[in-house]
């Protein structure tokens, strides 16, 4: 065990002290570009009213509207929570933003005039995933808890239209199905999944709301936790999962998997760059992975975050915002000049270390004259 005087190093073994001299001396780097903010960021989603910005929820209970590429980062701050917030979405229709917090609610606020609007109660258990979506003319809020539940809101007036269970354990994602999303009819399709690996279907309108049987019912294409679910524009629905890998579930052949994308630690999110053929993944290993989507090839690792990497979210451009429990909102490109620079710089840095450590080792060793006085001097001892 290490001595030291430092009270924050009692009681922290010899591994722990590593690991966070680690991520110490990792926090230094710049890749990425990173927007460094005072807590854990659990919850990344684009603007809908500024491509060029994003809003990002983090532990401190605050949400915040960055602009990545600005010099001012921060554009807006939403407050009133003081308990983590899980998930974000964010109203076209109304400008409003909603965010699930630890507190079993969801707050609401004005976007321009950051003032909060309905407080929804209803959850018995952490909000973790929250979407809304207007239908018939009026703008609906569906959310899903660590209490197993789903629960559909009218978002205007925060009334509690219907409450669906099927899950056993808590839900963690919710996704339109934008196949089935069309403003004018009496439903849409939602897609959740959550804890006990099931990705479930439910048929939702204003006036009624039932899971949709027709079908696998459930889908299992995971060993445990899924994490994040999103689809593609072909309707595809993609997954991340704490089963360490990334699937795509092919529409055409009733959600069974199409590709799988393996990873060392738990995959958090997933992200899909139809423009340049790419699929992108975070990892709890720090780690933002870029894959060939029809080959199922790794093509690159974009390292900078020191702590696991919670959240992606993909912006005009072929830029990909990842979020992380380090603090810091980092943007990459995935064109296709750029990520060709970034590899070979990986590949620059990759060599570079390689060098020191041979240097290192040859520091280490002693020369042949030396080994010959140290003999000499072992012999005169005996």
């Amino acid at each position: 065990m290490s001595q030291s005087n430092d009270p924050g190093h009692f009681f922290q073994t010899d591994s722990s002290l590593s690991e966070t001299a680690r991520r110490a001396a990792k926090s230094k780097n710049s890749k990425g570009n990173p927007v460094k903010l005072p807590s854990k960021i659990l919850a990344v989603a684009a603007d809908p009213h500024d491509h060029a910005l994003v809003y990002v929820a983090e532990a401190a209970g605050t949400v915040k509207r960055i602009n990545p590429e600005a010099e001012k980062k921060v554009v807006a701050t939403y407050t009133g929570p003081e308990a983590p917030l899980t998930s974000i979405a964010v109203s076209h229709k109304s400008g409003t933003l909603f965010a699930g917090c630890w507190d079993k609610t969801i707050w609401s606020w004005d976007v321009k005039s950051r003032r909060p609007g309905h407080r929804f109660r209803g959850h018995a258990d952490f909000v973790k995933a929250v979407v809304v979506f207007t239908l018939q003319g009026r703008e609906l809020l569906v959310s899903g808890s660590q209490d197993a539940t789903i629960i559909v809101w009218d978002a205007a007036t925060g009334e509690r239209l219907h409450i669906l269970k099927g899950h056993t354990r808590g839900i963690l994602a919710l996704a339109l199905d934008p196949l089935e999303y069309d403003a004018a009819k009496e439903e849409v399709i939602v897609f959740s999944a959550g804890s006990d690996r099931e990705i479930r279907r439910w048929r939702v309108g204003v006036d009624a709301a039932k899971e949709v049987k027709e079908g696998p019912c459930p889908i299992i294409a995971h060993e445990t936790s899924v994490d994040a679910i999103h689809f593609d524009s072909d309707g595809d629905l993609w997954t991340a999962s704490a089963d360490k890998s990334a699937k795509c579930l092919s529409r055409s052949r009733h959600w069974e998997e199409d590709s799988s994308f393996e990873h060392p630690d738990y995959a958090r999110d997933v992200a899909v760059d139809e423009e340049g053929g790419w699929v992108i993944t975070a990892c709890r290993n720090e780690e933002v992975r870029v894959w060939e989507k029809g080959s199922g090839k790794l093509h690159h690792i974009f390292e900078g975050h020191f702590d696991e990497v919670t959240a992606l979210v993909l912006l005009e451009g072929q830029r990909v915002v990842s979020v992380s429990i380090d603090g810091t909102v980092r943007t990459w490109s995935l064109k296709a000049q750029e990520l060709a620079k970034a590899i070979k710089e990986a590949e620059d840095e990759k060599a570079g270390k390689v060098e020191e450590k041979v240097e290192e080792k040859k520091e280490g060793l002693m020369t042949l004259e030396e080994e010959e006085e140290l003999a000499a001097l072992m012999e005169d001892s005996d």
